[in-house]
């Protein structure tokens, strides 16, 4: 039940990568490429209908984690309390922006919300894959299960770590270049005209980069936690999660040569999930990797509810999940089509 719950658990999560995601890049970049009043409201035309929505996938993916490994949660929550007040100030900021930026018909206004709901949607990229490299990494846990991290310390990964050190930093600039990619797509495929165009060009630029830093990543990976290209060999998962994400890169450089702009956004999608996919089943049984002392990481073994708690909580997600992609699947179909910018004066 418990091994069911940590599948559960990293569905959830990737579904709020691979959904909130392409809004996050989209945001990062919109000041690129949008350049006029107009392009602005065209870009944020093409998130509007989404970003809430995408968002309420993180609320979920940690009731999940509450639920089913309710001491991975506690001790995340104390660990990561700067962070965590980071990330929420970063999403209260892009909420804010959004709403507020056409409340006000003068330019410098206008132009201070684009400026905070682009940083906003770029910190929050990084921050999210600096917390994917703090797991892989690993946590000064103690023997009761807890740990304490300062933004920074040496920058190295050997013990005292913080928050920040060469390894996180380089998957949150990693993670920031990937979604900056995912969100060009989604724009190109979204949007039209001098918008679309500039995304394509983004788009091929970044997923360029990508395919080089997903090398250097990769190495470094395995510099910092060589125990996790170890169970590569004998996790057919990971494998499955590596080909996904293979397939997923040549079918977003091939969509974007070919102009088939669903065909890149649907293998960026692929991408993302199948590095998930690939890095949730090297990991497992461990939820939070202890350093220096691996005997103390918190495990699905360790850190799992109870199955007399977990029995009742699949039978809520059994009946929440497929409701929540009935509601996606009918918001994209009643959206389908190019977006179209709001008038001045109307909307965002």
């Amino acid at each position: 039940m418990r091994e069911l719950w940590f599948a559960i658990v990293a569905v959830m999560f990737t579904a709020y990568v691979v959904l909130d995601g392409y809004d996050l890049g989209a945001g990062a970049l919109h000041l690129f490429v949008a350049r006029t009043g107009d392009e602005r409201r065209h870009v944020l035309a093409a998130v509007g209908p989404f970003w809430d929505a995408n968002e309420v996938w993180l609320l979920a993916a940690g009731g999940a984690l509450f639920v089913a490994f309710p001491r991975v949660l506690a001790a995340g929550l104390s660990g990561f309390y700067l962070a965590i007040f980071l990330v929420i100030w970063c999403l209260v900021l892009r909420a804010v922006a959004i709403e507020f930026r056409s409340h006000v018909a003068d330019d410098l206004w206008r132009h201070f919300w684009d400026v905070v709901f682009a940083v906003a949607s770029a910190l929050l990229a990084i921050l999210f894959g600096a917390a994917i490299g703090n797991v892989i990494r690993g946590l000064p846990l103690d023997r009761d299960g807890w740990f304490a991290l300062t933004l920074f310390t040496s920058f190295g990964t050997a013990p005292p770590v913080g928050i920040l050190d060469w390894y996180t930093v380089l998957t949150g600039v990693f993670a920031l270049v990937a979604l900056v990619g995912h969100g060009a797509v989604f724009l190109v495929w979204r949007t039209g005209g001098a918008v679309a165009e500039r995304a394509r060009r983004v788009a091929g630029v970044a997923f360029a980069v990508l395919a080089v830093l997903w090398v250097v990543v990769t190495a470094a990976t395995a510099a910092v936690n060589p125990e996790l290209f170890g169970a590569l060999g004998h996790r057919p998962l990971a494998w499955l999660g590596l080909l996904l994400a293979v397939g997923g890169l040549a079918t977003v450089i091939t969509g974007i040569r070919g102009n088939r702009p669903l065909a890149s956004f649907l293998g960026s999608s692929a991408w993302i999930a199948g590095m998930l996919i690939a890095t949730a089943a090297c990991l497992f049984p461990v939820l939070l990797r202890a350093i220096p002392d691996p005997g103390l990481s918190i495990t699905v073994a360790n850190g799992g509810n109870t199955a007399e708690g977990l029995r009742p909580a699949l039978g809520w997600w059994a009946v929440g999940f497929p409701i929540a992609l009935v509601y996606f699947v009918v918001l994209f179909r009643i959206h389908r089509g190019k977006a179209v910018a709001a008038r001045e004066g109307e909307g965002y």
